[in-house]
């Protein structure tokens, strides 16, 4: 398949590059830092700026599919009303320049599998929540909502448009475990707040895997989560066993608040997201339990 890959630079979009070439696939690779890379086949690199036209919409034009990854990272900065704007943006400007490219193309992409996130559902205890639950009413929840919005207009194409709401995704040094990992080795590890808060995660390989699921199949939607999710009590725990550290250091939330202000409520509070539409058009999971998954990285 031709599969263009926006944000191909980034944590997922790097591994997942790097797995559809060897599967190989003709890749057309999206990214505002393009390596340069030479003599490697079925692999090319276009600078693009989000949000604006350019030379890089031809590629679209014939394309079997997209697969749109771009986003500010959400915890990289305290939140303030700037930051916020920023992470809007950069998720709706990019989405919408690649619906705008679709409508161009003379031959436009079967589909188009587009980034979310379970923060879609906001705050809901210890509800489980599934792809039929409604969105929440938070800074997140509504971000989400409009950014899948603007996927969902390529629909209007023609193009399949696949959400995937992924969770938080387990990989050695990249993402949420590396900034967990080390206060553990040094004996500082623990829960966020009080602990009871639900964490739904997934293995990198299993979010590859999802990934690869819906651009060959007719699936539409679906939670980017493991089918176990955990609380943080529970996560700090079975993070502490396969460390052989204690997890003992727990954060109060009052201290969150201090240290990240809005931001502290991503991390308080949680979703038992389960994938019901994943597990319904028969995909395994690698690693449906925590434990299995964490020693799988080799931390």
């Amino acid at each position: 398949m031709k599969i263009i890959i926006a944000g191909a630079t980034g944590f997922i979009g790097a591994i997942l590059t790097e797995r559809l070439w060897n599967q190989y696939h003709d890749l057309t690779l999206l990214s505002r830092r393009p390596l340069a890379e030479t003599g490697i086949p079925k692999r090319r690199w276009i600078e693009w700026r989000p949000g604006f036209s350019g030379d890089w919409e031809s590629a679209v034009d014939g394309a079997d599919g997209i697969v749109n990854l771009v986003g500010e990272p959400i915890a990289a900065k305290r939140w303030n009303e700037a930051q916020k704007e920023r992470l809007r943006l950069s998720r709706l400007a990019a989405t919408k320049s690649l619906v705008n490219a679709i409508v161009k193309a003379d031959v436009k992409p079967k589909f188009l599998i587009n980034a979310s996130a379970v923060g879609y559902y906001g705050a809901r205890g210890d509800e489980v929540v599934t792809e039929s639950t409604g969105p929440g009413q938070d800074f997140l929840a509504r971000l989400c909502v409009d950014w899948e919005a603007e996927a969902r207009q390529a629909e209007a194409s023609g193009v399949r448009v696949a959400l995937l709401r992924t969770g938080i995704v387990l990989a050695k040094g990249k993402g949420a475990l590396a900034k967990m990992v080390p206060p553990f080795k040094m004996f500082l590890g623990g829960p966020l707040g009080r602990g009871e808060q639900w964490m739904p995660w997934i293995h990198i390989d299993d979010e590859i895997g999802l990934i690869t699921y819906l651009i060959e199949n007719e699936a539409a939607c679906g939670n980017g989560t493991a089918p176990n999710p955990v609380t943080m009590n529970e996560f700090s725990k079975s993070l502490g066993e396969v460390l052989n550290r204690p997890a003992w250091a727990r954060v109060p939330r009052s201290m969150l608040a201090l240290m990240l202000g809005e931001m502290s409520e991503m991390l308080v509070n949680g979703q038992r997201a389960v994938p019901e539409a994943a597990l319904k058009f028969g995909y395994v999971f690698k690693y449906p339990g925590l434990p299995g998954a964490l020693r799988s990285l080799k931390l």
